[in-house]
C-alpha cells in the first residue's frame, strides 16, 4: 500500500508560510522530526515547538522542489531553499527532506539542509 502526502502543498501552504497550527494536522502523535545535524525531537507537541522556535528565528523562507518520490510509506523531496534572516539579509541552501507516513500521518519528519549559515 503507497502511503502519499502532497509535499509541495506542505511546503508551499504550510511550512513556507510558518503555519504551526496546520503543520499539527500532519503529524502523528509520536512523531520524529530532525533538521540538519541538531538532535531529533520527538512527539507531536515538542516537534511543533522546535519548528515554532525555527520558524520565530527567520523572517521568512521560500522553497523550490526540484522532485518528489514516493516509495510506499516514504516519501523524499528535494529542492533548495531561500531564507530571509530577520537582519533582512538573505541565505540559500540544498534540501532533502525524507517523510514516513503511517495512516496518512507524518511518523519520521527528517531534513537535511546546512542551516548553520542562519
Amino acid at each position: 500500500m503507497t502511503a502519499e502526502i502532497d509535499v509541495k502543498d506542505l511546503y508551499r501552504n504550510v511550512v513556507d508560510r510558518k503555519d504551526v497550527r496546520t503543520l499539527a494536522t500532519y503529524l502523528s502523535d509520536n512523531v520524529k522530526f530532525r533538521i540538519g545535524n541538531h538532535a531529533p525531537v520527538v512527539g507531536k507537541e515538542q516537534v511543533l515547538a522546535a519548528n515554532q522556535m525555527f520558524f520565530d528565528s527567520i523572517a521568512s523562507m521560500t522553497h523550490q522542489i526540484d522532485g518528489v518520490y514516493t516509495d510506499g510509506d516514504t516519501t523524499i523531496c528535494n529542492g533548495s531553499v531561500d531564507y530571509l534572516r530577520l537582519d533582512g539579509s538573505g541565505h540559500s541552501a540544498f534540501f532533502s527532506t525524507t517523510l514516513r507516513l503511517e495512516n496518512n500521518q507524518i511518523v519520521d519528519y527528517l531534513v537535511f539542509a546546512d542551516i548553520s549559515g542562519l
